[in-house]
Protein backbone atom coordinates (compact mmCIF):
# COMPACT_ATOMS: atom_id res chain seq x y z
CA UNK A 1 0.00 0.00 0.00
CA UNK A 2 1.66 3.60 -1.03
CA UNK A 3 2.11 6.06 1.60
CA UNK A 4 -0.27 9.42 0.74
CA UNK A 5 0.69 12.75 0.92
CA UNK A 6 0.55 14.99 3.97
CA UNK A 7 -1.55 17.94 3.63
CA UNK A 8 -0.63 21.09 4.63
CA UNK A 9 -2.96 24.06 4.95
CA UNK A 10 -1.88 27.75 4.98
CA UNK A 11 -3.53 31.09 5.08
CA UNK A 12 -0.74 33.53 3.54
CA UNK A 13 -0.45 37.02 3.78
CA UNK A 14 2.19 38.81 1.35
CA UNK A 15 2.87 42.16 1.60
CA UNK A 16 5.67 42.69 -1.19
CA UNK A 17 6.38 46.68 -1.16
CA UNK A 18 9.04 46.01 -3.94
CA UNK A 19 6.44 44.83 -6.89
CA UNK A 20 3.67 46.40 -5.31
CA UNK A 21 1.91 43.32 -4.31
CA UNK A 22 -0.27 42.92 -1.18
CA UNK A 23 -2.47 39.58 -1.01
CA UNK A 24 -3.81 37.22 1.10
CA UNK A 25 -3.79 33.31 -0.43
CA UNK A 26 -5.80 30.92 1.11
CA UNK A 27 -3.14 27.53 0.19
CA UNK A 28 -3.15 24.07 0.34
CA UNK A 29 0.08 21.85 0.04
CA UNK A 30 0.51 18.22 -0.36
CA UNK A 31 3.54 17.02 1.23
CA UNK A 32 5.15 13.81 -0.65
CA UNK A 33 5.78 11.14 1.96
CA UNK A 34 10.17 11.45 0.65
CA UNK A 35 9.56 15.22 1.17
CA UNK A 36 10.44 16.69 4.17
CA UNK A 37 9.13 19.67 6.10
CA UNK A 38 11.92 22.10 5.30
CA UNK A 39 11.67 21.51 2.06
CA UNK A 40 8.02 21.94 2.08
CA UNK A 41 8.36 25.40 3.72
CA UNK A 42 11.22 26.62 0.86
CA UNK A 43 7.61 25.64 -0.97
CA UNK A 44 5.34 28.09 0.41
CA UNK A 45 8.83 30.78 0.32
CA UNK A 46 9.31 30.71 -3.09
CA UNK A 47 4.86 30.82 -3.66
CA UNK A 48 5.46 33.85 -1.17
CA UNK A 49 7.80 35.73 -2.96
CA UNK A 50 6.90 35.51 -6.40
CA UNK A 51 3.20 35.42 -5.31
CA UNK A 52 0.90 35.69 -7.79
CA UNK A 53 -3.35 35.69 -8.29
CA UNK A 54 -2.03 32.63 -11.35
CA UNK A 55 0.89 31.12 -9.75
CA UNK A 56 0.07 27.56 -8.68
CA UNK A 57 1.74 24.19 -7.10
CA UNK A 58 3.01 21.83 -9.27
CA UNK A 59 2.43 18.28 -9.12
CA UNK A 60 5.64 18.59 -7.21
CA UNK A 61 8.63 16.06 -6.85
CA UNK A 62 6.81 12.78 -8.27
CA UNK A 63 6.77 14.33 -11.97
CA UNK A 64 9.14 15.15 -14.54
CA UNK A 65 6.88 17.19 -16.32
CA UNK A 66 6.10 19.96 -14.00
CA UNK A 67 8.08 22.20 -11.42
CA UNK A 68 7.56 23.01 -7.81
CA UNK A 69 4.98 25.91 -8.65
CA UNK A 70 4.81 27.68 -12.27
CA UNK A 71 2.55 30.69 -13.60
CA UNK A 72 0.94 30.43 -17.37
CA UNK A 73 -0.37 33.03 -18.78
CA UNK A 74 -3.75 32.80 -20.41
CA UNK A 75 -2.60 31.05 -23.39
CA UNK A 76 -1.39 28.52 -21.23
CA UNK A 77 2.68 29.83 -21.85
CA UNK A 78 4.80 29.52 -19.26
CA UNK A 79 6.13 32.81 -18.00
CA UNK A 80 7.57 31.43 -14.70
CA UNK A 81 9.08 27.98 -13.71
CA UNK A 82 9.88 27.69 -9.83
CA UNK A 83 12.43 24.88 -8.95
CA UNK A 84 13.02 23.58 -5.47
CA UNK A 85 16.35 22.21 -3.98
CA UNK A 86 18.96 20.55 -6.24
CA UNK A 87 17.19 20.05 -9.28
CA UNK A 88 18.92 18.33 -12.53
CA UNK A 89 20.87 20.45 -14.99
CA UNK A 90 18.85 18.97 -17.56
CA UNK A 91 15.96 19.70 -15.94
CA UNK A 92 16.57 23.14 -15.66
CA UNK A 93 17.71 23.69 -19.28
CA UNK A 94 14.60 22.18 -20.26
CA UNK A 95 12.69 24.47 -18.16
CA UNK A 96 14.88 27.16 -19.72
CA UNK A 97 13.41 26.40 -23.06
CA UNK A 98 10.00 25.88 -22.16
CA UNK A 99 9.25 29.47 -19.70
CA UNK A 100 10.05 33.08 -19.90
CA UNK A 101 11.79 33.13 -16.83
CA UNK A 102 12.94 29.96 -14.04
CA UNK A 103 13.93 30.29 -10.83
CA UNK A 104 15.78 27.64 -8.63
CA UNK A 105 15.36 28.02 -4.82
CA UNK A 106 18.83 26.25 -3.46
CA UNK A 107 19.19 25.08 0.60
CA UNK A 108 20.70 22.81 2.36
CA UNK A 109 24.09 23.91 2.99
CA UNK A 110 27.14 22.95 2.31
CA UNK A 111 25.21 20.66 -0.32
CA UNK A 112 23.63 23.65 -1.84
CA UNK A 113 27.48 25.25 -2.82
CA UNK A 114 28.49 22.13 -4.51
CA UNK A 115 25.53 21.82 -6.41
CA UNK A 116 25.70 25.25 -7.72
CA UNK A 117 29.97 24.70 -8.19
CA UNK A 118 29.11 21.16 -10.50
CA UNK A 119 26.31 23.03 -12.52
CA UNK A 120 27.33 26.75 -12.47
CA UNK A 121 29.42 26.47 -15.73
CA UNK A 122 26.92 24.26 -17.90
CA UNK A 123 24.14 26.52 -16.51
CA UNK A 124 25.71 29.95 -17.85
CA UNK A 125 24.31 29.53 -20.69
CA UNK A 126 20.56 29.71 -19.52
CA UNK A 127 19.66 33.31 -19.87
CA UNK A 128 16.53 33.48 -18.41
CA UNK A 129 17.73 31.40 -15.37
CA UNK A 130 18.01 33.00 -11.50
CA UNK A 131 19.62 30.61 -8.79
CA UNK A 132 19.24 31.78 -5.16
CA UNK A 133 20.72 29.77 -2.10
CA UNK A 134 18.87 30.05 1.17
CA UNK A 135 20.82 29.37 4.04
CA UNK A 136 20.48 25.91 5.62
CA UNK A 137 20.18 28.42 9.12
CA UNK A 138 17.56 29.79 7.54
CA UNK A 139 15.78 26.84 6.21
CA UNK A 140 15.79 25.50 9.42
CA UNK A 141 14.26 28.36 11.16
CA UNK A 142 11.58 28.77 8.53
CA UNK A 143 11.29 24.68 8.45
CA UNK A 144 10.20 25.29 12.74
CA UNK A 145 7.04 27.38 11.45
CA UNK A 146 5.36 24.35 9.70
CA UNK A 147 2.35 22.92 11.33
CA UNK A 148 -1.19 21.42 9.78
CA UNK A 149 -2.66 24.68 9.27
CA UNK A 150 -0.60 27.73 9.37
CA UNK A 151 -1.19 31.58 9.65
CA UNK A 152 2.05 33.31 7.93
CA UNK A 153 3.10 36.64 6.84
CA UNK A 154 5.42 37.63 4.47
CA UNK A 155 6.93 41.08 4.35
CA UNK A 156 9.09 42.31 1.62
CA UNK A 157 10.70 45.83 1.27
CA UNK A 158 13.51 47.02 -0.07
CA UNK A 159 15.45 43.50 -1.18
CA UNK A 160 14.36 42.33 2.82
CA UNK A 161 12.45 39.67 3.45
CA UNK A 162 10.46 38.46 6.68
CA UNK A 163 8.61 35.47 6.95
CA UNK A 164 6.82 34.89 9.92
CA UNK A 165 3.86 33.63 12.18
CA UNK A 166 2.29 34.82 15.49
CA UNK A 167 5.70 33.54 17.67
CA UNK A 168 8.39 33.23 15.12
CA UNK A 169 10.06 35.75 12.74
CA UNK A 170 12.22 34.63 10.29
CA UNK A 171 14.64 37.24 8.39
CA UNK A 172 15.39 35.64 4.89
CA UNK A 173 18.60 36.28 3.14
CA UNK A 174 18.61 34.94 -0.36
CA UNK A 175 22.24 34.52 -1.66
CA UNK A 176 22.01 34.96 -5.75
CA UNK A 177 23.74 32.36 -7.20
CA UNK A 178 22.81 32.92 -11.02
CA UNK A 179 21.95 35.57 -12.46
CA UNK A 180 21.03 35.71 -15.87
CA UNK A 181 18.92 38.67 -18.74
Amino acid sequence: MAVKATIFKAELQVSDMDRNHYQAYSLTLAQHPSETEERLMIRLLAFALNADEGLAFGRGISTDDEPDLWLKDLTGQVDLWIEVGQPDEQRIRKACGRAGKVRVYNFSGRSAALWWEKNAQALERCRNLEVFDVPSDTSQAIAALCKRNMSLQCFVQDGEVQFMDDAITVTVNLVARGRSG
